[in-house]
């Protein structure tokens, strides 16, 4: 029996990079806030935009969205491929 695909499904975490995926930014501080390091790691290293929720790390189907969130706490709502643990990007917000 082969499983259907997961259907749509809200996530909470922290958008971040795959670089410093677990959101500590310490090791490679390339900027003076985590926004900042997000995003020198993204444009200059080649780093791809990732949600840490505080146990797993999601690769993000959509690369722009989240870069007005970088470093920020949001809630990502997409489809998860559970396989590659990427996250089909519907909709991301600022979470509370």
């Amino acid at each position: 029996m082969l499983s259907a695909p997961q259907g749509k499904q809200a996530f909470t975490g922290t958008i971040t990079d795959d670089e410093c995926s677990r959101a500590d930014h310490s090791r490679m501080r390339m900027g003076p806030t985590d926004a900042a390091c997000v995003r020198a790691c993204i444009s200059s290293h080649g780093a791809s935009y990732v949600l840490y929720d505080g146990k797993d790390i999601y690769t993000l189907s959509d690369q722009q969205a989240p870069e007005k969130f970088a470093g920020q706490k949001v809630t990502v709502v997409g489809a998860l491929d559970a396989n590659t643990k990427t996250i089909k990007v519907e909709s991301i917000t600022a979470a509370n």
